[in-house]
Formats: C-alpha cells, structure tokens, sequence
C-alpha cells in the first residue's frame, strides 16, 4: 500500500514539474476593437527569457511607440514566477478588419510563436473630453487642414491646395513625419516651395491659433466631373501641458504622437463651353497676349533670319501648343525650336512660350508671312477670344532671281529655277582689306625677354622658403586636422552665423548647414533619414557617442525653435556648440 502511495506521490511530482517547465507566449490587445483615431497597445508575454524576439510585420497599422520592454520576477509561499514583456503601441491606417501575424521568440533552443489575432477597426469614435488626459488635449490642439483655393474650376483653370498644420497655444509640435502623401492622378501638380515660412498667426473655428504652411501645390484639372484630392497625413509629436508642476511653479509638458489628417477634399470640375468654340482651339486656358516678330525684315539670299511664335501670359502656358506659321515655298524652314519661359507660384503659371522657326530666303524678292491666329478661353468673361498677328513683308535684297518670283511668293509653286548672272554676281566679293606696319618689332632681347629669362631665378629663393613651411605645415599632423576641421565648420556655418539674431532664418540656416555638412561627409541624402538613422550612420564612422548626442540635440533645438521663445544668447551657444560639433566630428570620423 505504501509502494502504491509513493508511485501515486511520484507521478504527481513528475507532472507538476513538467506543468512548470511548459512554456506560455501569447500576444494580448487592449481591446479587439477600436475606433481609427484609437490607439492599440498589444504586449507579447512570455514566462521564460529568451532571445532573438522578432515582432510581427503589423500590416494595416503604424507603430507609434515601442518596442519596451519589461520583466517581473516573483516569489509567493515559495514558488517563483517570471513574466517578461514586449510592448508596442499602433495607430491602424484605415478601417477594416486586420490581422496581426505571429511574434517568435526562441527559449532554449526551440523556437516559439503567438497566436494570430484580428482586430476591427472603425469609424472615429467620441472621446471623453478629459482635460487632463494628454491625447484628449493634444487631439483638441492639433488640426491639420487643406485649404482649395475654387472648388468649382474649369478643365485647365489654376487652383491652389495649401496644407496648413494649426497649433494651439500653450502646446508646440518637436517633429512630425508624412505618412501618407496624395497624389493628383487627374491633375497636372507642381509644388511650390514651402521652405523659409514662418509660424503664423490665425484663427480656426474662431479661436487664436498659430499655424505653419507644410505643402503649396497648384494643380490643373485634365478631366471634368468630380475629382479627389487625396489627403495627407502626419505623425506629429505633440508637447502638452499636463497638471504637474516643477518646483518653479511652471506646467510641466508631456510628449504625445497623434496622427492628423487633411481629409478628403471633392473638386467639381465644369467643361469648358461648347458655344463659340473656335476650331483651332488647342486648349489654352487663362489671359494672355500673341505675337509673330522676326529678327528682320530685309537681308540677302542664303543669310537666315529667325520667325518666332510667342504667347505670353497667365494660364496653363505648359499645356497647349502654339499655332504653326505659313511661309512661302522660296523661304527654306528648319523645325522650330521651342522654348519656355515659365514660372509657378501659388496663382498659377506666368511667363512667356514660344517656337522659334530658321528662316534662309533661296532668291531675291519680297515674301509675305501671313498673318496667323490664336485663340484661347478667358476665365474673366467665361468666352473664348482669337487674337491675330499681323502680315510680315520678307525682303530680300541681293541674291539670285527667280524667274516666276512673283508667282513663287504664295508658297504654292515649289519648281526649282535656274541662276540667271546678274550685273552684280561680283557683289559678294570681300572688298575691304587690313593694313599693317611697316616697322616691325621683335621678342629678341626685349624688355619683356629679359625679365621672362631672369625671373625663374630670382623665384628659387622664395620658392624654397615656401617648401619648407610647407613641408612643417605637413608634418603637423595634429594641427592640419585641427585647422582643417575648424575651417570645415566655418564653411557650412557661414550662412548660420549671417542670421544670428533672428530665430526662424538662424535655425532655418543651421538646420540646412547640418544636412549639407552630413550629406558631403557621409555621401547621403539625409532629408530621407531619420534622426536614429543619421545616429547609427555616425557611431559606425567611429565618433564618440557624447560627440553624436551633441549633434542630434542640435537638430531637435532647431526644430523645436519654431515654436518655442528662444534668446540672442542661446542661439549664439547653438551656434557655437554646432562649429565645436562639426569640428570634432571631423576630427574623428574614420
């Protein structure tokens, strides 16, 4: 009986060891449903530490915050538990149902994997308006909005989005990221250069608000009906208030990410109108003045002369062809050469298009260029206008004659003709000519001669003297990098240095002088590269990681100076810490 009892007792003790040594990792989500302006926390558990832990790809979301991590170890009435922990915070892209693939981990030696897990992601959903919770507050003073300039424009009339990002005061914006930039598949686009724009002031929803321009881009409707413009959208990372205070009495600030968007925005484009249509009409839309002119007017057979077509003016100049002129058949014509002269900014395009046409006459006579016309829709009247050039007389005044020149001048008889001698067929003759002294002077033992053969001499004193200090310079290895390094910081801080005193340009300026600095030390693009990257690219070339924090906190100073109060004296110990930065980056790269 006893036997049986310690078999019994055994098994128990067997199984029970083997329940301790099974091993759990599980993915575990806040919640399994959630609103799109909702963020999603999901924690991957495991009861064993392990190695080599490889999230999940999280299609559909984007990841705001994580990878943490943490571990709990604990004893209670004798027994031990451990709990480790990855965490990640997600913000879903779009609605829909998705899944979240498998996590693996590898626990002595064996690989172990989650459980997929779907989520549903809905429309926006109401928050508690809680003033003390970071995300409500940050989500109340953030807003990002398109403005279009006419929602309702013609096919190829000009309007303007301008992607304003709105700011509220008390709270300010460190950095931000483009997730999702629009594309304009039914228009022609051309940005505009947003760069040097200062925060503003303004109002939205009726209440003070500071803003900043992101994007100004014109766009030309290609088709009528109802056009969609894509929205974009931003990861901002948002300073707040929160109910804490520092020992001065001052708001303490909390960091939040939130995710804005411009929203959808429709453009109703209208045709252009059908009556009093011109049927030359290539499509030009705007206001705009035409011109034929040539070079001149009288010049000798085989001599060219240049015709050009010109439209000058305001509309869509790149979208439209210019119309072709009519030259008689004695006048020979190369293709034209077309030129533009555009400019774009947020009206739309303005400037001057053309065809310039060679023109060469074969025989001697007069040649008419008819007149030719333009015609184009004028968005002030909402009608069409022709604008004419006028007649042009060709005269050639020497060279050979066309028997039936005067038939010739219509451009319909193209029969070559034979060369008639003329009483002047020795007017082409050259019958100027070059005088020159009679008293030649030589090289030979001239002034000039003797002081070309003496100099080299007298330059090896000074030329020695020079190789030595050189050779000195060289050897001062430790200097050279030093010089060298200080005048590299010189170089790219120039700029910075001009606009001390005045916060947007200097920050502007030394923000512009970093990127230059990396893109020629390292050989990169770094308005792709974010700040970790650029971090990781630095500590590879060997540099000191005190020497590369220095550095990225450069670049959050002059991003977060757009918003924030800064002084004469700190911007100058930017600049400073910025020339000592470079200088010792230099220094030490390998």
């Amino acid at each position: 009986m006893k036997l049986i009892k310690l078999l019994y007792i055994s098994i128990f003790i067997l199984l029970a060891q083997g329940v301790v040594a099974q091993v759990d990792f599980v993915a575990k989500l806040s919640k399994k449903k959630l609103g799109i302006n909702e963020r999603l926390q999901i924690n991957f558990e495991m009861n064993k530490d392990g190695d080599n832990f490889s999230p999940p790809s999280f299609s559909g979301f984007t990841v705001v915050g994580g990878p943490s991590q943490s571990v709990s170890n604990s004893w209670v009435n004798g027994k031990h538990t451990y709990k480790k922990t990855y965490t990640y915070f997600l913000a879903p892209k779009k609605r829909g149902t998705f899944t979240i693939g498998q996590a693996t981990i590898v626990i002595e030696g064996e690989t172990y994997k989650t459980t997929p897990v779907k989520v549903e992601i809905t429309a926006a959903v109401d928050k508690p308006k809680d003033p003390n919770d970071p995300d409500y507050v940050a989500s109340e003073s953030i807003h990002l909005v398109a403005e279009v300039s006419k929602a309702n424009p013609y096919l190829n009339e000009a309007i303007t989005v301008v992607y304003k990002l709105y700011v509220a005061p008390g709270t300010g914006v460190s950095n931000w990221r483009e997730m999702d930039i629009p594309r304009y598949d039914d228009f022609w686009s051309q940005s505009i250069d947003t760069k040097g724009q200062r925060v503003q002031n303004g109002t939205y929803n009726g209440e003070d608000y500071r803003f900043l321009v992101l994007r100004k881009t014109v766009l030309y409707p290609q088709r009528t009906g109802k056009l969609n413009i894509e929205p974009l959208s931003l990861d901002v990372s948002v300073q707040v208030p929160t109910n804490k205070r520092d020992i001065f009495g001052s708001r303490l600030m909390t960091r939040v990410n939130k995710t804005v968007s411009a929203g959808n925005r429709t453009i109703d484009v209208k045709p252009l109108p059908e009556k009093g249509r011109p049927a030359d009409f290539t499509g030009a839309v705007g206001d705009f003045s035409f011109k034929v002119s040539t070079t001149k007017n009288e010049l000798n057979a085989t001599e060219s002369l240049q015709a050009k077509v010109e439209v000058r003016g305001k509309g869509n100049l790149k979208l439209f062809k210019l119309p072709k002129i009519s030259l008689p058949s004695s006048l020979e014509v190369y293709e034209p050469e077309h030129s533009e002269n555009v400019s774009t900014n947020s009206r739309g395009m303005q400037g001057s298009i053309s065809d310039s046409y060679t023109v060469v006459p074969q025989y001697k006579g007069k040649y008419p260029i008819p007149s030719i016309s333009f015609s184009y829709f004028d968005l002030k009247t909402e009608s069409y206008k022709r604008i004419s050039s006028d007649e042009i007389i060709i005269d050639v005044l020497e060279g050979p004659t066309a028997s039936n020149s005067t038939s010739n001048t219509s451009g319909t008889n193209t029969t070559k003709q034979p060369v008639l001698n003329t009483s002047n067929q020795f007017a082409f003759i050259k019958t100027k000519t070059e005088f020159t002294s009679v008293h030649n002077t030589y090289f030979f033992k001239s002034r000039i001669f003797w002081s070309a053969l003496l100099l080299p001499f007298l330059a090896i004193p000074l030329a020695i003297v020079i190789r030595r200090k050189k050779a000195y310079r060289d050897a001062d290895v430790i200097g050279n990098r030093i010089r060298q390094a200080d005048k590299l910081a010189r170089k790219y801080l120039k700029g910075a240095k001009k606009q001390l005193g005045k916060k947007e340009a200097f920050y502007e300026a030394l923000e512009k002088a970093l990127h230059n600095y990396l893109k020629a030390k390292l050989r990169i693009e770094t308005s792709e590269l974010s700040k970790e990257r650029i971090q990781n690219l630095l500590n590879e070339r060997g540099i000191e990681t005190e020497v590369v924090g220095d550095f990225i906190a450069i670049f959050e100073n002059c991003e977060l100076a757009r918003y924030t109060p800064i002084t004469n004296v700190t911007m100058q110990e930017d600049y400073d810490k910025a020339a000592k930065t470079i200088s010792l980056i230099d220094k030490q790269a390998r």
